[in-house]
């Protein structure tokens, strides 16, 4: 399957999490594609406040989102990315701080 070129930053809503529109985010980035050059995308960051993972990837290609849908319906205000396998130790780091305290 092949992606488009769009590039999304997505989040969780803010009251998915909790926390208000206008609040100060805490991001640490963690880290984006070492083949992405100076794109930036894909790229992985923590919300140290809440612990939300933050990222931006490329959009999902008509293919993978009509299959992902039938497993999940798909609001409005989200969307589907597809992060290349080299980002698994990004994602894997992202999560280890993002652990619950």
């Amino acid at each position: 399957m092949t992606t488009s070129s769009a590039q999304v930053r997505l989040t969780v809503q803010p009251a998915a999490t909790g926390s208000t529109l206008g609040e100060a985010m805490e991001l640490r980035f963690v880290g984006k594609d070492p083949e992405s050059g100076d794109h930036g995308c894909p790229a992985v960051w923590v919300d140290e406040k809440t612990q939300d993972l933050v990222i931006q990837g490329v959009t999902a290609d008509a293919d993978t989102l009509a299959r992902t849908v039938q497993d999940s319906p798909l609001p409005d205000y989200e969307g589907v990315i597809r992060l290349p396998q080299r980002m698994i130790p990004l994602l894997r780091e992202a999560l280890d701080g993002a652990e619950p305290q």
